[in-house]
């Protein structure tokens, strides 16, 4: 088998057509949390980035990382190529930081037990990495804030509840309260320590206020949130409650409340607390809220109040509705919260007041104009890593920086990640794929295969994910971002095809499609061939015959191409009469429908598995999609290949198969980071245009333990 490279050009641009000056947040980099570990340690632990901050300059981050009971520092000083700086242990475990100049003030838990809370305030020197002082804050802290002007500090007490104990329900004592403390020369004046009492106020358990959440204005003023609570109190520099008021509640219309397999936005819950998470001044008199909620609310939303309590905003739904339409929308947390803003931070660029809500579940971070508090508009949604949690703007230095908490290393997934964003001029590269425009809110995800038609419109399907609602969508690529048109559903018998695992698409030449179906004995899904209507409805089902299933494994189909009567269909892994590295292609002709097969010899892999992923076919050659199983810096393998049409000389199943020569078109992993993202790692979609423009879509797996990042782009000509 010979093996040549064939040199591409870049990738195509993916930025939306905006005028010269526009000015846009796009992503210049990530920092894997792992990258902080001393060299020789154990790399397979878990590690994390929840709360960030800045030092005055600009030029270093510094994260808590609670699994690893750290303070994380990131070299920033070339935004475009952060570095690691280390970990300094914590002895406890950090909850939050923030920093006046090149200290980092660390709020560290440590707790023997729920009903014996207790933490202290530690003060760093971040060049330095030494402990310079710290505060008994006499309970378990949360958040920490730092005045503006930077004189003193407030500390969110939590004393966080026993979850197992009376299924979470609140009061559990002892209650948690607010800690002022002012900051000196040294560090730290502990004597000047304050506890401002919050019980009494709440309308739920008001004996067991649990903060959540603080920040301080320009006045010195202190806004807490009570999540637990659903409530909010405003403190004086002094210590004294000024107001405090219930955060309410929401009527949401057209959600999706029920996992089941389906993105339907046809349900209601009314009167839904907000429960608020994370809040920010966004001037002296009015701050903003993530309502994520707790276990009897969550808005899904987000809202502004003024300090005297009046709701001056409301996003209901429309922070929702924005992230379903570009398919980050986590079905999986359906029957709970859905998106679950979790975090909102606040800063000002170049003159313009901007509020960054942040997706928990979705992953993504909203960007909202707030010049009018009233009326703010949402400007970009940006893709972050897993499970964001804490922001940091850097306004001098154009930065907005993501800490995300979560490392799926035990399950072989993505890694926690610092993701550094950059004030542009330009336009968004974010979407690159969405459902807006069309009629009806239209979620998608997991976009596994895909074919181009001779009028460019690109057709795609969904995966096993969406169980109930397999679909096939049609895309305009013409646009930036490219635009889903149509959701064309797949149906047997007038209702949602069961039993379905969409994996690949081809044209059937008569305005239909033919599927190809990834099977799975253990959920009764069969490996077969759909020839699909128009419509969307199945015509026929072509099982595979007992010469394939009786050797299948569940890494089956996962692309098909049409040339004439012949569908091409690429089996992701070796079977049981499969050699070693060796995955067939399959032959299928739908005149005779005989059956037969040639060898493809994959990379071996260094980690996990190597397979194939999707097939084309243009201008008499096929190109195969060639994967590994592996995420971030750990990716190798993300190709392209090419095969000659002639070399494809099906046997008989059964015989001895051809191994086909493959040439290297393509390694995709430089346009995988050309985002500034990690390496995602399911490139499951390739379709060619007539003039030979190839288009590549990555699975987001439904948005399930993944960012729900999709990345739908160009290439050059094959």
């Amino acid at each position: 088998m010979s093996i040549r490279t064939i040199l591409l050009g870049s990738a195509a641009v993916m930025a939306l057509s905006l005028p010269a000056t526009a000015q846009n947040f796009n992503r210049i980099a990530s920092f894997p949390t792992v990258g902080n570990m001393a060299d020789g340690a154990e790399t397979s632990r878990p590690t994390s980035a929840e709360i960030i901050d800045a030092t005055e300059d600009g030029m270093t981050l510094v994260y808590t990382d609670s699994p690893l009971g750290v303070l994380g520092m990131v070299d920033i000083s070339d935004p475009a190529n952060p570095a690691p700086l280390g970990n300094i242990d914590m002895q406890g475990e950090p909850t939050s930081v923030k920093v006046i100049g090149s200290t980092a003030y660390v709020g560290v838990n440590t707790s023997k037990s729920f009903t014996d809370p207790s933490g202290e305030l530690r003060v760093i020197s971040i060049p330095e990495g030494e402990e310079l002082a710290s505060c008994d804050l006499g309970g378990q802290p949360d958040a920490v804030a730092t005045a503006p002007d930077g004189s003193f500090i407030s500390v969110a007490i939590e004393n966080e509840r026993d979850e197992d104990l009376d299924d979470g329900e609140i009061p559990q004592m002892p209650a948690g309260n607010l800690v002022m403390i002012d900051v000196t020369d040294n560090g730290l004046d502990c004597e000047s320590l304050r506890t401002v009492d919050l019980t009494g106020l709440a309308d739920v358990a008001p004996s067991d206020p649990e903060p959540e959440y603080v920040d301080i204005n320009t006045e010195g003023e202190t806004v807490v949130t009570l999540q637990e609570n659903n409530h909010l109190v405003v403190v004086s520099r002094e210590g004294e409650v000024l107001a405090d008021f219930s955060a309410g509640a929401v009527d949401l219309e057209g959600i999706d409340a029920t996992e089941d397999g389906k993105l339907a936005f046809d349900e209601s819950q009314e009167g839904r607390k907000r429960e608020p998470d994370a809040v920010a001044w966004i001037d002296e008199t009015h701050f903003a809220i993530a309502n994520e909620g707790d276990y009897e609310g969550g808005s899904r939303g987000w809202t502004i109040f003024s300090q005297e309590g009046e709701v001056v905003y409301e996003s209901g739904t429309s922070f929702e509705e924005a992230i379903i339409r570009i398919g980050h929308y986590p079905e999986g947390r359906s029957d709970a919260k859905g998106v679950e803003p979790e975090s909102v931070t606040f800063g000002k660029y170049d003159g313009t007041p901007l509020v960054f809500v942040g997706s928990e579940r979705a992953s993504v971070v909203g960007v909202y104009d707030v010049t009018d508090p009233a009326s703010p508009q949402l400007t970009q949604l940006l893709p972050s890593g897993i499970g964001p949690e804490g922001y940091v703007t850097i306004p001098s230095r154009g930065l907005l920086v993501s800490a995300n908490e979560e490392d799926f290393v035990e399950d072989g997934g993505a890694r926690a990640h610092v993701m550094l964003f950059e004030y542009q001029q330009g336009g968004a590269v974010y979407p690159h794929l969405t459902s807006a425009g069309m009629d009806e809110l239209t979620g998608w995800g997991a976009i596994s295969g895909m074919v181009a038609d001779e009028d460019g419109t690109i057709y795609a399907v969904n995966d096993s994910y969406y169980s109930a609602q397999p679909t096939i969508f049609a895309i305009d690529p013409s646009h930036s971002p490219a635009r889903i048109t149509r959701a064309i559903r797949v149906t047997r018998d007038g209702e949602p095809a069961q039993h379905m695992d969409m994996e690949g698409i081809a044209l059937d030449g008569a305005g239909g499609f033919w599927v190809a179906n990834e099977g799975d004995a253990e959920d009764g899904i069969p490996h077969a061939l759909y020839h699909v209507g128009a419509d969307g409805s199945i015509q026929d089902e072509v099982p595979f015959p007992s010469g394939l299933s009786d050797v299948a494994r569940r890494h089956a189909a996962e692309g098909i191409a049409r040339v004439g009567d012949t569908l091409w269909i690429a089996i992701q892994r070796a079977w049981d009469d499969d050699p070693e590295n060796m995955s067939k292609l399959i032959s299928y002709n739908t005149e005779s429908g005989a059956w037969g097969a040639v060898h493809y010899e994959k990379a071996a892999a260094e980690t996990g598995w190597i397979g194939l992923s999707e097939i084309a076919y243009h201008d008499g050659a096929f190109f195969v999609v060639e994967r590994d199983n592996q995420i971030g810096e750990a990716a190798r393998v993300k190709k392209i290949y090419r095969i000659d049409e002639e070399d494809m000389q099906p046997a008989p199943l059964g015989e001895q198969l051809k191994v086909v020569e493959k040439e290297e078109v393509r390694d995709l992993i430089p346009d995988l980071t050309a985002t500034g993202g990690f390496v995602l790692d399911k490139v499951e979609g390739l379709a060619i245009q007539p003039d030979g423009t190839a288009w590549v879509s990555t699975d987001n797996d439904g948005v399930d333990d993944h960012s729900g990042e999709t990345m739908f782009f160009s290439i050059d000509r094959l």
